[in-house]
Protein backbone atom coordinates (compact mmCIF):
# COMPACT_ATOMS: atom_id res chain seq x y z
CA UNK A 1 0.00 0.00 0.00
CA UNK A 2 1.32 3.45 -0.84
CA UNK A 3 0.98 6.68 1.14
CA UNK A 4 -2.49 7.36 -0.32
CA UNK A 5 -3.79 3.81 0.31
CA UNK A 6 -3.36 2.54 -3.26
CA UNK A 7 -2.59 -1.15 -3.59
CA UNK A 8 -1.36 -3.57 -6.25
CA UNK A 9 -4.95 -4.25 -7.33
CA UNK A 10 -6.20 -0.65 -7.56
CA UNK A 11 -3.54 1.98 -8.09
CA UNK A 12 -4.77 4.75 -10.35
CA UNK A 13 -4.52 8.38 -9.26
CA UNK A 14 -8.07 8.32 -7.88
CA UNK A 15 -7.75 5.03 -5.95
CA UNK A 16 -7.19 6.64 -2.58
CA UNK A 17 -9.51 5.19 0.03
CA UNK A 18 -9.23 2.35 2.50
CA UNK A 19 -12.20 0.57 4.03
CA UNK A 20 -12.40 -0.67 7.60
CA UNK A 21 -13.81 -4.14 7.21
CA UNK A 22 -16.79 -4.97 9.39
CA UNK A 23 -15.52 -8.48 10.11
CA UNK A 24 -12.14 -7.57 11.59
CA UNK A 25 -12.13 -3.79 12.09
CA UNK A 26 -8.94 -3.38 10.04
CA UNK A 27 -8.51 -0.94 7.14
CA UNK A 28 -7.63 -2.47 3.76
CA UNK A 29 -7.39 -0.71 0.38
CA UNK A 30 -9.69 -3.24 -1.31
CA UNK A 31 -11.55 -6.53 -0.99
CA UNK A 32 -8.73 -8.37 -2.79
CA UNK A 33 -6.16 -7.22 -0.23
CA UNK A 34 -8.53 -8.35 2.52
CA UNK A 35 -8.90 -11.76 0.83
CA UNK A 36 -5.14 -12.16 0.60
CA UNK A 37 -4.04 -11.01 4.06
CA UNK A 38 -7.22 -10.32 6.04
CA UNK A 39 -9.12 -12.28 8.64
CA UNK A 40 -10.55 -14.86 6.24
CA UNK A 41 -14.14 -14.19 7.34
CA UNK A 42 -15.46 -11.35 5.13
CA UNK A 43 -18.64 -9.68 6.30
CA UNK A 44 -20.48 -6.59 5.08
CA UNK A 45 -21.53 -3.57 7.12
CA UNK A 46 -25.22 -3.70 8.10
CA UNK A 47 -27.31 -0.64 7.23
CA UNK A 48 -27.97 0.20 10.88
CA UNK A 49 -24.22 0.83 11.32
CA UNK A 50 -23.74 3.18 8.35
CA UNK A 51 -23.21 6.02 10.85
CA UNK A 52 -19.84 4.54 11.88
CA UNK A 53 -16.53 5.79 10.53
CA UNK A 54 -15.18 3.14 8.19
CA UNK A 55 -13.69 4.95 5.17
CA UNK A 56 -10.27 6.56 5.18
CA UNK A 57 -9.28 9.22 2.66
CA UNK A 58 -5.76 8.41 1.56
CA UNK A 59 -5.11 12.03 0.59
CA UNK A 60 -5.79 13.75 3.92
CA UNK A 61 -6.46 10.96 6.43
CA UNK A 62 -10.05 12.06 7.12
CA UNK A 63 -12.33 9.27 8.28
CA UNK A 64 -15.80 9.24 6.78
CA UNK A 65 -18.86 7.43 8.02
CA UNK A 66 -20.24 4.90 5.59
CA UNK A 67 -23.25 7.15 5.00
CA UNK A 68 -20.98 10.12 4.23
CA UNK A 69 -18.95 8.03 1.81
CA UNK A 70 -22.02 6.70 0.00
CA UNK A 71 -23.32 10.27 -0.41
CA UNK A 72 -20.04 12.07 -1.18
CA UNK A 73 -20.21 11.84 -4.99
CA UNK A 74 -16.71 10.31 -5.17
CA UNK A 75 -14.93 13.21 -3.48
CA UNK A 76 -13.54 13.66 0.02
CA UNK A 77 -15.75 16.12 1.92
CA UNK A 78 -12.68 17.31 3.87
CA UNK A 79 -10.04 17.92 1.18
CA UNK A 80 -11.99 17.50 -2.11
CA UNK A 81 -9.62 14.78 -3.37
CA UNK A 82 -11.40 12.68 -5.98
CA UNK A 83 -12.24 9.03 -5.22
CA UNK A 84 -12.67 6.34 -7.85
CA UNK A 85 -16.38 6.24 -8.79
CA UNK A 86 -15.81 2.68 -10.03
CA UNK A 87 -15.60 1.54 -6.40
CA UNK A 88 -19.39 1.62 -6.47
CA UNK A 89 -19.26 -1.57 -8.56
CA UNK A 90 -17.95 -3.41 -5.49
CA UNK A 91 -20.28 -1.80 -2.97
CA UNK A 92 -22.04 -5.11 -2.28
CA UNK A 93 -18.74 -6.55 -1.02
CA UNK A 94 -18.55 -3.96 1.76
CA UNK A 95 -22.07 -2.69 2.57
CA UNK A 96 -25.58 -4.15 2.80
CA UNK A 97 -28.06 -2.71 0.31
Amino acid sequence: MDEETRCVHYHTEIDRIAIRFHCCGIYYPCYECHQEIGCGQPDVWPKERFGEKAILCGACGHELTIAEYLECKSECPQCSAPFNPGCNLHRHLYFKK
